[in-house]
């Protein structure tokens, strides 16, 4: 009797876990995103102010600081990336680089063709823009006016600030705005239900429009720095459909983070060979 029981447990299948829910990231992490993002920028702001240590009557003289605003921008990413991979590794139940499908591997695989890519993108939209009138002034000229500022801001420009903008877009905003959409139009019963829990395909028409609407809030918040000249704004939105057409045909942030990379670079090495490596500024007004 005992062999037979021990024969019959043996023979039983383990219990599986629950599957993991594929859908994420959506809207509410896309929020949460934004509150980890909105507080360690102030978290980094207070650090920055506390290191330098000043009055509260410098301190909007301070903030205006360009190199303390690149420090302050590179500490509080780097703060919200490890918060992200801290919170939504363990709210998603997998790695935080997984769930936003990342993919390492795959940019690494297809870099000789993305590298490329990203240059041609990059000159492609800087001979389109010289035939752009731009306003004579505009916020970002603050940030070319002293050498070492440049190249903290290429460095920052070329290596972060493509990767966080890409996981914020590509990564976040992207998906949850398909996923919102495919949502909207799934019918409701229980065969509908199971198959979405069970699935992450997305619709191709879910595709195109949160590809359209992602890409239009992208160049719309860079729009700023272009000193809001609208053909500028809708160049940079015509980069950031390639960008995303990179991230869905591959399906790799990081694929999309490395043609967003080498495009930034390609205006940094255009700067630096029209102003002799940064050393005669003057030149880029002429």
């Amino acid at each position: 009797m005992t062999s037979e029981l021990a024969s019959t447990q043996s023979s039983e299948e383990p219990v599986a876990a629950p599957p993991v829910h594929p859908r994420v990231p959506h809207f509410g992490h896309v929020l949460l995103f934004l509150v980890l993002a909105a507080t360690m920028l102030f978290v980094a702001q207070a650090l920055v102010v506390a290191a330098v240590g000043t009055s509260s009557h410098d301190l909007m003289a301070l903030v205006q600081n360009q190199r303390l605003q690149l420090a302050t921008m590179t500490i509080g990413y780097l703060l919200t990336l490890l918060a992200c991979w801290f919170l939504f590794t363990r709210m998603w139940e997998r790695p935080f680089l997984e769930g936003i499908q990342w993919n390492g591997a795959t940019a690494l695989r297809h870099a000789p063709k993305l590298i490329p890519i990203g240059f041609v993108l990059g000159w492609s939209v800087q001979a389109v823009e010289s035939l752009i009138t731009l306003p004579s002034s505009i916020p970002m000229d603050e940030f070319f006016k002293n050498a070492s500022v440049v190249w903290a801001l290429t460095v920052f420009g070329t290596l972060l600030a493509p990767m966080f903008e890409e996981i914020a877009f590509r990564g976040f905003l992207f998906p949850a705005l398909a996923i919102a959409w495919d949502w909207t139009r799934l019918k409701r019963t229980p065969e509908s239900y199971a198959q979405w829990r069970s699935t992450d395909t997305l619709s191709t028409e879910a595709v195109l429009i949160s590809g359209l609407v992602s890409s239009a809030i992208f160049a719309l918040i860079h729009a700023a720095q272009l000193g809001y000249t609208w053909a500028a704004v809708a160049v940079l939105m015509v980069v950031s459909l390639a960008l995303t057409w990179v991230r869905v045909r591959l399906r790799s942030v990081a694929a999309s983070a490395l043609v967003h990379s080498c495009y930034n670079l390609s205006v940094f090495i255009t700067l630096m060979i029209s102003t002799g490596g940064y050393r005669h500024l003057e030149r880029m007004a002429q």
